[in-house]
This record gives C-alpha cells, structure tokens and sequence, in this order.
C-alpha cells in the first residue's frame, strides 16, 4: 500500500469525522469571539491610554493594525497546537475501534503508518490554520493594512514550524494514548491550559518574575514570540517613521506586549526563536520516530 493512500485515508477519515472537526474548531470559534466580544476593547484602551502619555495623535488604522495583529498572532498560536491534538486523535482512534490491527495486517511497513499519521495530521492542521490566516488578513485589511510582503512570509514559515511542533508533540503523546478517556483527558487538558502557558492570553511580561522564566523555558512562548513580531514589526516601525514615536516608546510598547522577549535578562531575537522552536521539532520527531521503530519490534 502507497504512503499517499494511507496519507488520503487519514485526511478524509478526519473531515468525515464531525465531532473531530467540531472539536479542532472550538477552541479557535471561542478565541475569535472572545477577543471580538472583550479582549479587543481593553487592548484598543490599553493603547489608547499609552498614547496619551505620550501626547501623539495616531490615526485609527495603526491602533487596529497594532490590535489585531496581537489579536490574530494569538490565535494561531494557540490553534497550530490545539488543532494538532484533535487533528492527530485519528491515531488513537484507530486503537480504540482496532483498525490499527487491520492496517498492520495489510501490506504496508509500520514506519508508513507512523508517517501516514503524521503527515495527515500536519496538513489537517495547515488548511484549518491557512483559513485561520487569511480570515485575519481580509479582517486587518477592512480595517487598515499595515503589513508588508516579507511579514505575510514570515507569518507563514512561522505558522508551518509552529503546526510542525505541535503535530510532533501531539504525536508523540499520542502514541501512549490507547482509550476514549485518556482522549477526552489530553484534549480537555491542552485546549485550557496551552493558551496561558505560551502568553497567547495575556502577555509574559504581566506575569511575576518567577513564572516570566519558567514560562521562557518552554517551546510554545517562542512560537508564540515568533507570530507577534511577524504580524506586528511593520506597526511598530510606522509608529516611529510615520507617527512620530519615540524608540524608548515603541520598545516600552514592544516589551509590554511580548512581541520583545527575553531570556533571563537577554534579549531573544526572532532568529533565535526560530532555532529553539525548529530544534524542539527535531527532538520531537525523533522521540516519535524511535518509540514507532521500538513498538515495531516488540510487535515482532
């Protein structure tokens, strides 16, 4: 049996699934209303309050292109991890009805139902996040466009490691999962906490100084890092050359709402991002890979 139609039965299994499709959902549909509903006015505030200190009028268009930036950046975030884990449920599915004792019945090597898994799960969760994306850029776009063409291309690199870091993750921790319940578990478990622990919710820097580190050891915060400065580094340097700001403000204002993150008192550059989150891939996937060769043997 060929990769590609082990990859297609997985995909289409997915989307058959509604309660599957319902439940990658979720979590993005209660994101998208609760910031429109609450979080967009405290932020616009937030803004507005900052400007006022500084005594600069600043046209409509850069505080929407500053807010939903942070708003969007956000949402994918959190959605490339959420997303994984439902799209990867497929997995232990299969486990719990025993259609993984078909499929290793059929012809087919047990390192491509691995990939297979893998595979379908990345690109479920690429289409949910493109859509994601570019309901973002028309909404950015109706109310001001501020970004230039190698942010859009850095958003999505960003987005393609992020969905790559949480198919791994999801897939390694997926691996161990063989019921309904531990399903419900982890699932219940990564949509309510991801959020607070990748400063998607509330930026690092509100948090205690404590917790600011703990929190700067984990892989998530970097994405996180990543997907603000991408959809918010052209706002930032129009608030200086075109709105007058100040540098020590636009740092203050880049600083407070993380798109500025440092390292136990250094500074993390975007590059360096980057080298935490692709590193953290590769580890992931080689733990995936060499508990799917071991079970391979044990089932020898």
């Amino acid at each position: 049996m060929k990769l590609s139609y082990l990859i297609l039965r997985n995909i289409k299994m997915f989307f058959k699934d509604k309660g599957l499709v319902i439940s990658s959902l979720i979590t993005p549909m209660i994101l998208i209303v609760l910031y429109v509903t609450f979080l967009k006015n405290v932020y616009v505030d937030s803004f507005n309050n900052a400007v006022k200190e500084v005594g600069i009028v600043v046209d409509s268009k850069y505080i929407n292109g500053f807010v939903y930036g942070w708003l969007f950046s956000s949402l994918l975030a959190v959605s490339g991890v959420t997303v994984s884990f439902c799209s990867n449920l497929l997995m232990v599915q299969d486990k719990v009805t025993g259609a993984i004792h078909d499929l290793e019945i059929a012809p087919v090597g047990k390192y491509k139902l691995a990939i297979a898994y893998y595979i379908a799960s990345m690109s479920v969760t690429m289409i949910i996040i493109l859509i994601e994306m570019i309901v973002g850029f028309i909404i950015m776009a109706c109310n001001g466009w501020l970004l230039e063409v190698k942010d859009v291309l850095l958003i999505l690199v960003s987005a393609f490691i992020l969905v790559n870091f949480g198919t791994a993750l999801s897939s390694t921790i997926h691996h161990f999962l063989t019921t309904q319940g531990q399903m419900s578990a982890v699932g219940t478990l990564v949509s309510s906490i991801y959020g607070f622990i990748c400063g998607a919710y509330m930026p690092i820097s509100q948090f205690g100084a404590t917790l600011q580190k703990i929190l700067s050891l984990l892989p998530g915060t970097y994405a996180t890092n990543i997907l603000r400065y991408g959809y918010e580094r052209a706002v930032l340097q129009k608030l200086h050359s075109e709105c007058g700001f100040p540098n020590e403000v636009v740092s203050t204002i880049a600083e407070n709402f993380d798109i500025e993150m440092y390292f136990f008192g250094n500074k993390v550059t975007p590059l360096a991002s980057f080298l935490v989150l692709t590193i953290t891939v590769i580890v992931l996937l080689t733990v995936y890979i060499c508990l799917n060769i071991k079970r391979s043997k044990v089932k020898k």
